[in-house]
């Protein structure tokens, strides 16, 4: 076991060369242990998932920006992969990037197994930069001050061919983070921040 935990401590060290602003927000990848939590690990092995690799599709909506491909292999995350979804999943509004967590690519995974749906995911948000959100705390409601965007912990989702009431409910049994329900947009909000739901 502490060999697992110090070969994914390495490999969240090599993903994350440009994040040394990541981690003086106190985002460490403590975590890292391919799926992180025992809800996500029964999600895999029910799945039947590949034991050696773990691949991901979405589309930026905003940029019509893809990625698809493998971002984590015979249990390290790979740097490559994060510096393209990092590119897909910036803030469409300013270009600026940030590194993201890699847990939410575990997140989506899950889901996609769980649904038995491998379509790519429509993302609505990815990282949000600080003066994109304060814009939008002014413009529209629901946009918390701290918002996990900000830290690339977050994402706003739907999934072409499954329910939005579905992947709400999926995420949810989750208990892997934060997980908010708009319909009116047609996402579904998915964070590595605390379980909880709204």
């Amino acid at each position: 076991m502490d060999d697992l935990i110090r070969k994914n401590n390495e490999a969240a060290a090599a993903y994350s060369a440009d994040r040394r602003g990541f981690l003086k927000h106190g985002l460490l990848f403590t975590a890292a242990l391919g799926f992180w939590t025992p809800a996500l690990a029964r999600a895999d092995e029910a799945a039947s998932a590949p034991a050696k690799g773990r691949t991901m599709h979405f589309t930026n909506l905003h940029t019509q920006e893809t990625f698809s491909g493998e971002y984590w292999y015979d249990g390290q995350y790979l740097p490559d992969a994060f510096g393209e979804i990092k590119t897909v999943l910036r803030d469409y509004r300013t270009g600026d990037k940030f590194p993201i967590d890699p847990r939410l690519m575990d997140i989506l995974f899950v889901l996609q197994h769980r649904l038995r749906n491998g379509e790519p995911f429509n993302v609505f948000s990815g990282y949000r930069s600080p003066a994109t959100n304060a814009m939008l705390r002014e413009t529209t409601n629901g946009v918390a001050r701290g918002s996990l965007h900000m830290q690339g912990q977050a994402m706003d989702i739907n999934l072409p061919g499954t329910h939005l009431t579905s992947l709400h409910q999926t995420a949810i049994h989750l208990k892997s983070g934060g997980v908010g329900y708009y319909p009116s947009s047609d996402f579904v909000h998915v964070d590595t921040g605390r379980a909880r739901s709204w």
